[in-house]
Formats: structure tokens, sequence, C-alpha cells
């Protein structure tokens, strides 16, 4: 059954969609995809994985977009829970990244002998973090400000600002993503370095999935703004992107005081 074929309330009862399954058969891909790289050297299926689950998003976010902005079916009692999920995701990323300074703590306030007793490892040289670390600060922190002066320039229906600033977020979080990969490349040290370069690896390689995953959100809503579907009461959408823009700039924050500051 359809959402028109009920009756009249707040709710939205979404149609029949095929997303949900395209979507979980694209994750299986990818994991195996992964493995098989891994094992077999061949990115054949990854790449598969990749693309079928661009096409998914695309897809699947175009009919949310049509959903709120042209039929009417985002209510204001839908869009609270269309909160209080974004909230609780963002918490279980919250957990997510605590998970891995547990580990980091675990083992740099009480390093064992297997690595030295010393924190960072002999032979390790961490990054200096008052060179690309603190750039990439600054450049996080002021992408923070811009979507902020977006968020504002939306709710005072100023179309030219908020496509500017948020423009200008966009390009920060390229900016940041392409001076990670220059300091990945030019590492000392790599993840399979100790226990050292396993916790800074993955804890900011995480993250730097997740500046990705948010300059997409931010790119999608950049090109809604285009479309002006967003208005100074309904932009559900770009506030949830906001929300985990912060998100991702608290959790940098952290990662430089932290596994880069306090390691070198």
């Amino acid at each position: 059954m359809t959402s028109n074929s009920h009756g009249h309330h707040p709710y939205h009862l979404v149609d029949m969609s095929p997303w949900p399954l395209t979507g979980s058969i694209s994750a299986m891909m990818l994991t195996t995809g992964l493995v098989k790289w891994f094992h077999q050297f061949n990115i054949s299926l990854l790449l598969l994985g990749i693309v079928s689950t661009i096409l998914t998003m695309i897809q699947w976010w175009r009919d949310v977009t049509r959903e709120g902005t042209y039929q009417g079916l985002h209510t204001t009692i839908v869009m609270k829970g269309l909160r209080w999920g974004m909230i609780l995701f963002i918490v279980s990323e919250v957990l997510f990244f605590f998970s891995f300074f547990w580990a980091f703590f675990h083992s740099s306030l009480a390093p064992t002998v297997e690595i030295g007793m010393n924190w960072p490892p002999l032979g390790v040289s961490p990054f200096n973090p008052f060179q690309i670390p603190l750039l990439n600060t600054t450049i996080l922190l002021s992408s923070g400000a811009t979507v902020t002066w977006a968020h504002h320039a939306i709710m005072e229906s100023n179309h030219s600002q908020a496509i500017q600033s948020l423009a200008l977020t966009v390009f920060l979080g390229l900016y940041f993503t392409a001076l990670q990969a220059m300091e990945y490349i030019e590492a000392s040290f790599t993840i399979a370095d100790s226990v050292f370069g396993a916790t800074f690896f993955v804890a900011t390689g995480f993250h730097g999935l997740h500046v990705i995953v948010g300059t997409s959100f931010l790119a999608v809503c950049l090109y809604r703004l285009f479309n002006c579907h967003f208005s100074s009461f309904h932009h559900l959408g770009f506030e949830a992107a906001a929300w985990y823009w912060h998100f991702v700039d608290v959790v940098w924050l952290f990662l430089y005081v932290f596994i880069v500051l306090m390691s070198s």
C-alpha cells in the first residue's frame, strides 16, 4: 500500500522502494570486495560496490528530496522524528570514536615492554603538530564558522550569502582531505608500525572518512540551495548536515590535542 491510500494523519508512511535492497547488496559487495582486494589484490568487486553504493545514494536521496520538498510529506512530527534519528546517529558515532580513544590511552598512558615502555615507541617519528595538523585544525574550525554562517543566512532567507558560505565550507572540507592525504603520503611510519601506527591511522583515517561523508552531505545541500529547496522554516536536510559537520569538527579537536599533540 502507498502512503496515499491511508487516512489523514501527520505521519509519513513511505512507499515501496528498491533502494534498501540495492543498498544492502552494495554494502555486501563493498565488504567482500575489500576482502578480495586484501587477499587477491583484485579491486574489480570493490569498484563495483563503490559505484552501486553511489548510485543507490543518489537515487535514494532524490526520492527523499521529492517527498520532503515537493510532496509535503515531511510534516512537523515527521521532522521531529528525523531530528531525533540524526541525534541518535551522531551519538552512535561518538561511541564509535570513543573506542579508538580508549585504545590510544590504554597504550599510551602505560606503554608495555613490547614497545620499549616509551610513547611514541622507539624508532617512530610522529608528525610535527605545528605544521599540517595545526593547519588542518584551522581549516576545520573555519569550516565550522562558515557552515554556521550558511545556517543563519538560510534562516534569514539570504540566498546569495547561503550559497557563498556553503560553497566555502565544501571547499574547506576538500582542502582538509587533500592535506591529510599529503600528510599520509609523507608519513615516516605506517599502520603496521606498532600500536602507535595502528591507533594513529585508524583514528585519523576514520575521521578523514567522516570528513569526506560530511563534505558529500554539504555538497548535496549546496546543490539543493541552487535549486531553492530550502526555506527559512523548512531546511531539515541542511540542519542534519550541519550537525554532522560540527561533530566532525569536535572529533578532530580531540584527535589533535590527544593523539597528535600529546604523541609529539
